[in-house]
């Protein structure tokens, strides 16, 4: 077992994760219909009022790091996938991919739809939006890719991509897209409240503190109020626990990052000799990124095992 799977199921268990998931507050902020179908207006300029037209396509077990962080819907022929993020994530499209292809197989079950006839099928037009807040510096509004991991060389026989997922991403940090954060209520409250809570992090409020300063912030002036206070002790376990999976995913990607450089360092080392195995342990046990890299310049450079373990043992006191 990996230290990164170790490392996993250790989260895991400290979040005490039943077979009930938790829901994010940016979904939570639009369980209700008559709150997502405002977003969707907002959105796209349209005026929208029965939400009998919206019918809710959001996959139950679909679940990322333990969250179901997404929200999908059908309405006026599109189908719209809505997915929040607090890190830039340049995979997005890649997801929405596998969860269209999801959505577009339930539909056509659901529909009893002959993908094998020869009448053309009808499918609502797909729509993928990505609201983002973290606290990296992005603009307003850009699209992501799926073609832009496809690897094409000069043996590439095909240029164009034979599918494509575009993610519109828009930044709804307080102070971004204000245009659309004024049109939607719901919209601007959540961008308000996460606001609060960075700012009281900032002038040096340990995280639960900064919580519950910005949640009594909030209702007494009726940002969110409805949420922060009926559900009071509920968003406030929520909003910890996203605290948990930020951490954890900053874990994961240190650890990775670690131990391909240890795996790396392996690599070198075979090339002059068989490695010990007391000497691989110490090497893959090793977390700290920048004796891996003193190791790495030693591991390049060296030209016998023994003279590599005599060179590190000032790391290994």
């Amino acid at each position: 077992m990996t230290k990164i799977r170790q490392t996993m199921n250790r989260f895991l268990r400290r979040l005490k994760i039943r077979k009930k998931y938790k829901d994010a507050l940016f979904r939570r902020c639009f369980d209700n219909k008559q709150d997502l179908l405002e977003l969707y207006n907002a959105l796209n300029g349209t005026t929208y009022d029965d939400t009998a037209e919206l019918k809710i396509t959001t996959l139950d077990d679909c679940i990322y790091l333990t969250y179901k962080n997404d929200l999908s819907f059908i309405i006026s022929a599109t189908l719209n996938l809505y997915e929040h993020q607090s890190t830039y994530n340049p995979n997005m499209p890649i997801r929405g991919l596998i969860y269209f292809a999801r959505i577009y197989e339930a539909y056509i079950k659901e529909h009893q739809m002959n993908v094998y006839g020869k009448t053309l099928l009808k499918l609502p037009m797909p729509r993928y939006i990505i609201f983002y807040n973290g606290k990296d510096e992005e603009p307003d509004m850009q699209e992501l890719r799926l073609s832009d991991a496809f690897e094409c060389n000069e043996n590439t026989p095909q240029k164009t991509p034979a599918i494509e997922c575009i993610a519109t991403m828009l930044n709804i940090n307080y102070g971004h897209n204000l245009k659309l954060l004024n049109k939607c209520k719901r919209l601007h409250d959540y961008a308000y409240f996460v606001n609060e809570v960075n700012q009281n992090l900032n002038v040096g409020y340990p995280y639960e503190e900064s919580i519950k300063l910005a949640m009594e912030h909030c209702e007494e002036n009726d940002i969110l109020k409805d949420i922060l206070g009926k559900q009071r002790s509920e968003v406030f376990s929520l909003l910890l626990n996203e605290f948990d999976v930020k951490i954890y995913e900053r874990g994961i990607r240190a650890e990775s990052k670690a131990e391909g450089k240890a795996e790396y360092i392996i690599e070198l080392l075979e090339d002059v000799g068989e490695v010990p195995d007391s000497l691989r342990y110490l090497i893959m046990s090793q977390t700290d990124f920048t004796v891996l890299s003193r190791w790495h310049k030693l591991a390049a450079r060296t030209t016998s095992i023994e003279a590599f373990e005599k060179a590190i043992d000032v790391d290994r006191v």
